[in-house]
C-alpha cells in the first residue's frame, strides 16, 4: 500500500474540494480501513532515525506539538516539497541565508 501520495486519499481530497463531503469521507474511510488492515502487523513509519517513538505517531506528534521547535522526520519530505515550490518564487535564494543545525546531515557538495 502506498501511503505518501495515495491515489484513494487524493481522490477523497478532490471530492472535499468540489464540496462532496459525503464522498470525501467515504473515500477517506476506505483509505483508513485499508491502512489499518495493511499495517496492523507491519511498520508504517518512514522515519530512518532511530527513535523511541518510531511508529507511534500519536506520541511522536504530541511531543513535536508540545516543544514546537521542528516537525517529525516523517513530515519533512512533504513540507520540503511545499517549501521548495514557494522558494521557486525567489529563485531559491533563501538557501543562501540558511545555516543548517549541526545535527542535520547534508549531501556533500559535488565539485
Amino acid at each position: 500500500m502506498i501511503i505518501e501520495g495515495n491515489p484513494k486519499q487524493k481522490e477523497a481530497m478532490e471530492a472535499f474540494h468540489r464540496g462532496d463531503r459525503a464522498e470525501g469521507l467515504r473515500l477517506q474511510e476506505e483509505f483508513a480501513s485499508a491502512f489499518r488492515e495493511e499495517y496492523k502487523d507491519k511498520d508504517h513509519c518512514p522515519c530512518q532515525k532511530a527513535c523511541r517513538y518510531h511508529g507511534n505517531c500519536k506520541e511522536c506528534v504530541a511531543i513535536h506539538r508540545a516543544h514546537q521547535e521542528h516537525v517529525p522526520n516523517c513530515m519533512r519530505p512533504l513540507l520540503n516539497k511545499k517549501i521548495r515550490a514557494l522558494s521557486e518564487l525567489t529563485e531559491h535564494t533563501i538557501a543562501l541565508e540558511i545555516e543548517p543545525p549541526k545535527e542535520v546531515l547534508r549531501k556533500e557538495v559535488q565539485k
